[in-house]
């Protein structure tokens, strides 16, 4: 088994490789960030649900989202917040993604969260992916 150095990065790369042969879910290695980053991700509407397996648990399984077409709802999900570069915005510098069509997971003092909900709190924080 080979241990990523950046597991935020692994498990969108998990997920794009999991919408390019239209697979109905995506499973990854269970950690407390990566299951808050899915949450945040289920409630804006990117992925269907997500569910943490294993006594204690040991893998995260993403349901993806797709439209009645067969289509995926994300066409594009990219890493910001790298280990080597860590990039920190406050509340009136927070991104904008793709017009206001996708969103940008921002992890504030008050936990992961989307720029749009971060803007309405006026928090800042580690911007961690863009999805569109």
């Amino acid at each position: 088994m080979l241990l990523s150095t950046d597991p935020i990065a692994d498990m969108l790369s998990r997920l794009r490789n999991a919408v390019a042969v239209r697979s109905r879910s995506a499973t990854v290695p269970y950690s407390k960030s990566k299951l808050a980053l899915a949450e945040v991700l289920v409630q804006a509407g990117w992925i269907e649900g997500v569910t943490a397996h294993g006594s204690p648990p040991r893998t995260i399984v993403i349901n993806l989202k797709y439209d009645p077409q067969g289509r995926s709802v994300i066409s594009s999900i990219r890493r910001i917040s790298r280990p080597g570069r860590r990039v920190y915005v406050g509340h009136l510098n927070l991104p904008i993604v793709s017009n206001n069509f996708g969103v940008a997971v921002i992890s504030t003092p008050q936990g992961m969260m989307t720029n749009r909900q971060a803007r309405r709190q006026k928090l800042g924080g580690e911007v961690m992916c863009e999805v569109s």
